[in-house]
């Protein structure tokens, strides 16, 4: 082979390695139809394909130009320019695209019977607000954008549109991404995770408006935060400069608050930006002026999600146990409860204080080191006990009129025979259901709830509202996570994340870890005849119970611990 011929061939070969880079990485971004090229851009602060949509074709149809304008909302780039293309000149100014994004399995475009008007309907899958808050829908949700057109210089324009985007399913999996921001509990002792939706390239901003906007509705009045109400942006943007959020506030709001909440607005913020990889630190402006936050160490960091003891409490020999390092041990101090036949046990994360329902499931018992076991409700079932904030201990079921009720009791410090101090609460949402499981988050200020109607199951998350004495007052209209079984039982098992199951003794069963970051469920390994499940601190430390004993989770299975405890849980 001649040198020529060499060259040739390596350039070729050079060519042929480059084409299929390049494809490769083009198979990593879906499109939803011929909208254009796309490509790896970032004009932010995480790397993210950047659409390069199709602009309007001369004779296309109305159909053609809502349908195209939909997909154009996946070119976000210079405020969506390409889309608005697609409308008249007075829509294009007054669109606001960033208002919600409707989020889609299917899409058509359907004449309406009048004139120039038609709808776009779409099969929901998620709604996602102006602040980033996502709204699952289950399949089959069905939603009608009404959609006017016109001609202009004899090609079809949009005239009339809502406010927002429409974007596909696997287009929004790519573009957007799950941010939490953060917000505190009451005490600013905990850092409570607000999960939001963000476009990945725009996310530093987004997240600010977001954060000063307050928390989603189903932790408003649960959470705090070190921001005044009314602060808002002195600049619609916050620019990192050698690694600094600016975050540029109006004065007169930031000036009226005291050092502390500087502080604690600094760490808020600190926290929200930790997903970002070019934020190194934040710095607080007011009108473009910096302020100096002084820490002189009396405001301590908020704790972000919180671990809990490694110790599990259970059940064996009919009593309570420790379970702990693959050994079984007496509770300390604790007196015998074996005539009470006790099941699903629960310990204080802060005491020795335990509490347990009868075999039942009928009673519920609190009991403390050197006290005899105490009746704090009698109903016809009650779920699992679960310690939250000051020592509550809550539990649920029906009341006296077959409604069901939450109930928490503060048995702590209170003398044998005296009243327990004692909240019922009936939130309307859970009216005409049934609960398998109520579980306190460990910083607190939410809960995890497994309902039931008609053997439909609900997983959900609410807020817990209080009284500046910590007393439980209401529970908040809650979030709903995506599962693909119907659980019975769930335990948290990071501040974002919850395992499920529904435990079955005579066959396979597959928990799933729930994510409030992610709508889709993550199967676990299938294991037989687990019935009972428990998380400690992180995905690798959850354990679930069968008749053969406690195994924990693995890799991708299941690892064989001990044999005799039952219904094992981690404190709170």
């Amino acid at each position: 082979m001649t040198g020529h011929a060499r060259r040739q061939a390596k350039l070729s070969a050079s060519l042929l390695v480059l084409l299929l880079v390049l494809l490769a990485g083009c198979a990593r971004i879906p499109t939803s139809g011929p909208v254009g090229k796309s490509s790896e851009g970032s004009a932010g602060n995480l790397s993210a394909p950047v659409f390069l949509p199709a602009a309007p074709q001369p004779g296309a149809s109305p159909e053609t130009i809502i349908d195209y304008f939909y997909r154009a909302g996946s070119g976000y780039e210079d405020d969506y320019a390409v889309a608005r293309q697609y409308l008249t000149q007075a829509s294009s100014v007054s669109w606001k695209p960033d208002q919600r994004a409707l989020v889609y399995r299917e899409a058509r475009v359907v004449a309406t019977g009048t004139e120039n008007v038609y709808n776009y309907e779409l099969d929901v899958a998620y709604t996602v607000d102006a602040d980033g808050i996502a709204t699952q829908s289950p399949e089959g949700t069905i939603e009608n954008i009404p959609v006017t057109v016109t001609q202009v210089d004899g090609e079809w324009r949009i005239s009339a549109i809502p406010d927002g985007t429409a974007i596909a399913e696997e287009t929004f999996k790519v573009i957007y991404g799950a941010f939490p921001i953060y917000f505190y509990d009451p005490s600013f002792t905990f850092a409570v995770p607000d999960v939001r939706w963000f476009i990945k390239n725009k996310t530093v901003k987004a997240m600010t408006s977001a954060l000063l906007a307050g928390p989603a509705p189903y932790l408003r009045g649960a959470v705090a935060s070190a921001f005044p109400s009314g602060i808002k942006l002195a600049r619609e943007s916050v620019p990192v400069v050698s690694g600094a959020a600016q975050v540029d506030l109006t004065a007169k709001e930031l000036m009226e608050t005291s050092p502390e909440d500087r502080l604690r607005m600094q760490m808020q913020l600190t926290l929200t930006f930790r997903s970002q990889p070019d934020v190194v630190n934040v710095e607080l402006r007011a009108n473009q002026d910096l302020v100096r936050v002084e820490d002189d160490g009396s405001v301590l960091p908020p704790v972000q999600d919180k671990n809990v003891p490694s110790r599990q409490i259970a059940i064996s020999g009919n009593d309570l146990v420790r379970y702990e390092n693959n050994r079984v041990s007496p509770l300390p101090d604790m007196q015998p409860v074996s005539s009470l036949n006790p099941r699903l046990p629960a310990e204080s994360p802060v005491s020795q204080s335990a509490a347990f329902l009868n075999d039942s499931r009928t009673t519920l018992y609190s009991i403390s080191p050197g006290q005899p076991a105490r009746a704090l409700t009698t109903r016809s079932t009650l779920s699992r006990p679960s310690f939250g904030l000051n020592e509550w201990v809550w539990s649920a079921g029906p009341g006296g009129s077959g409604d069901t009720e939450v109930v928490a009791y503060r048995p702590a410090g209170i003398a044998e025979g005296a009243t327990v101090p004692s909240v019922t609460l009936t939130p309307a949402w859970l009216a005409g259901r049934t609960v398998k499981e109520f579980r306190i988050s460990r910083e607190g200020v939410r809960a995890l709830v497994i309902s039931e109607q008609n053997g439909k199951t609900r997983v959900q998350v609410t807020g817990i509202i209080r009284g500046g004495d910590g007393t439980p007052r209401e529970l908040t209209p809650p979030i709903t996570l995506a599962t693909g079984s119907d659980p019975d039982q769930g335990a948290w098992v990071t501040d974002t994340t919850i395992a499920v199951m529904k435990g079955s003794a005579a066959s396979n069963v597959t928990p799933e870890l729930l994510s409030l970051a992610s709508g889709q469920p993550q199967q676990l390994a299938p294991w037989p005849g687990l019935v009972a499940l428990s998380a400690g601190n992180g995905p690798e430390d959850i354990y679930a119970q069968s008749a053969e004993g406690i195994f924990q989770r693995l890799g991708n299975g299941w690892s064989p611990q001990i044999k005799g405890p039952t219904d094992p849980s981690f404190p709170g």
